[in-house]
């Protein structure tokens, strides 16, 4: 491997950081990266591994205005290439508009999550809650060939070369881009039709909007989606034939959304309510089915079932986590700030909800006992019926994956695999097998942040064979910042998309 140094970018974040999510295993980078034929540590890249793994991640160049969140760091995509035994890495930031401003600026302009609207330096701002910085630092998907990275309270979305991490530019659908909301994180590309779906929301009625882009990436079908106020809705969902939505009883508070100040709060009086409609229904066609109050930050499947929708995704059993009194090694301030982020502290399960077309009732089980969350799948099962998730494990107390585990949901074994103390993964992709026809047949995909070593791997296991650890571990030129979203773009599909 004989990595080159693209471009190294001014960080203002202060020398004696103490800040639990910018430092350690959060530590931001600032350096981008080409590395061809990567040193293989241990094991062989498999030869029918063709494709790249993406990973989208916050990494903040410039300190908060008074309390930094790690949803508030700028996007920087990740990508770790594999073609004939061969493996390549690039990272790069996502230049946003707010990007550019602020490194122009040589700090923040806009406040963060944690942090009243009213700091905002410009009188402008993107996204739901408005005066917000647009980070595009939350998810990533692939759609015609080009990879969107996307933010979690919507914004616009940036086109990337997959391969090279080349900025393509924002997104315009031939102008019909919803500029007012722009997309949320996690719009879903169905490979099998091209279609991207996606949808919005904000402060002002109807609260939330669907749609649907073909595979001329053009917008073909926009509708409102009627809530009864603004809510948080983090993901989605799709079938064959349907979509579904969510309101979920986590949502700013009315009163202080009054004074301006976006405080979610948990209405434990109030259920979850989904809703269903065909992939280009209008309004009045919507089901609404009502079920066991919780939030969901993340689904993992849906398919159609007879007269029933089938929905998985981690059910939250604890939304508004209380404070466990327990030390988690860090102050005891970032502590309680924090304990929204883990997956103990939220006690996220794997559940299954099943929503009759016919009756209009909701069945729901729990799937699993295990905390899991950021579950993936052989994305060729996406929209139908499928049988592995595989799923990240949590440091308690932080927002840290220590683990990986697939979950059989036939048969509910589980079927894990730790790293050492010390490191810690990102969101793990399923990369089917090239020629491969099971729905196991293929492998996992991650990047860890290795404490131990200073430094971080691309570690690829075999997907039916979890537990025996990874088949190789690929190193990168620097040690990257532990991150989460990912996605999987298959060799054969991107390349049909460059003919």
């Amino acid at each position: 491997m004989h990595p080159e140094v693209v471009a190294k970018y001014l960080s203002t974040l202060p020398e004696d950081d103490d800040h639990p999510y910018r430092t350690g295993p959060w530590r931001p980078q600032t350096t981008e990266w080409n590395a061809d034929d990567l040193q293989v540590i241990d094991g062989e890249i498999p030869a029918d591994l063709d494709g790249v793994y993406l990973r989208n991640t916050e990494n903040p160049l410039h300190p908060a205005f008074k309390v930094y969140h790690p949803f508030d760091g700028d996007g920087m995509l990740h990508i770790v290439g594999f073609r004939d035994g061969k493996a390549f890495y690039r990272n790069r930031f996502i230049r946003t508009d707010a990007f550019q401003a602020e490194n122009d600026a040589g700090g923040p302009l806009w406040p963060g999550i944690a942090e009243p609207v009213n700091l905002a330096q410009r009188d402008y701002g993107w996204g739901a809650r408005t005066l917000m910085k647009d980070a595009s630092s939350t998810d990533v998907t692939v759609h015609r060939g080009v990879a969107l990275s996307s933010f979690y309270q919507c914004g616009d979305l940036y086109r990337v070369d997959p391969c090279t991490g080349d900025m393509l530019g924002k997104e315009d659908w031939a102008g019909d881009f919803p500029k007012d909301l722009g997309v949320s994180a996690h719009p879903k590309s169905d490979d099998r039709t091209g279609e991207l779906l996606f949808f919005n929301y904000g402060k002002q009625a109807p609260y939330m909007h669907y749609g649907v882009v073909d595979d001329t990436n053009r917008l073909v079908h926009y509708v409102d989606v009627e809530l009864p106020g603004p809510r948080l809705p983090h993901d989605m969902a799709f079938t064959e034939n349907y979509v579904i939505l969510n309101d979920f009883p986590l949502f700013w508070d009315a009163g202080l959304l009054k004074l301006n100040a976006h405080v979610p709060r948990l209405h434990r009086d109030l259920p979850s309510r989904f809703a269903i409609l065909p992939r280009r229904g209008q309004p009045g066609e919507i089901k609404w089915f009502e079920a066991d109050p919780t939030y969901v930050l993340h689904f993992t499947n849906a398919f159609e079932d007879g007269d029933e929708i089938v929905l998985d995704g981690f059910f939250q059993g604890s939304p508004e986590p209380a404070d466990d009194g327990i030390d988690h090694g860090m102050s005891p301030r970032w502590q309680r700030f924090f304990r929204y982020l883990s997956l103990d502290g939220m006690q996220t399960r794997l559940h299954r909800w099943r929503f009759n077309l016919v009756t209009g009732t909701t069945r729901e089980e729990q799937l699993s006992h295990s905390l899991t969350e950021f579950g993936m799948i052989n994305p060729e099962y996406a929209g139908r019926d499928y049988r592995y998730t595989y799923a990240a494990t949590g440091k308690p107390g932080w927002f840290l994956f220590d683990g990986l585990v697939r979950h059989d949901l036939h048969t509910g074994s589980e079927e894990r695999f730790a790293f050492e103390d010390g490191v810690y993964g990102s969101e793990t992709a399923m990369a089917p097998r090239a020629g491969g026809t099971a729905e196991e047949d293929g492998y996992l995909v991650t990047i860890t942040t290795d404490m131990n070593a200073d430094a971080s791997y691309c570690l690829v296991f075999d997907a039916a064979r979890v537990a025996d650890g990874p088949v190789c571990k690929l190193a990168l030129p620097e040690r990257v910042s532990s991150g989460t979203h990912c996605t999987w773009a298959s060799g054969a599909e991107l390349r049909r998309w460059r003919i």
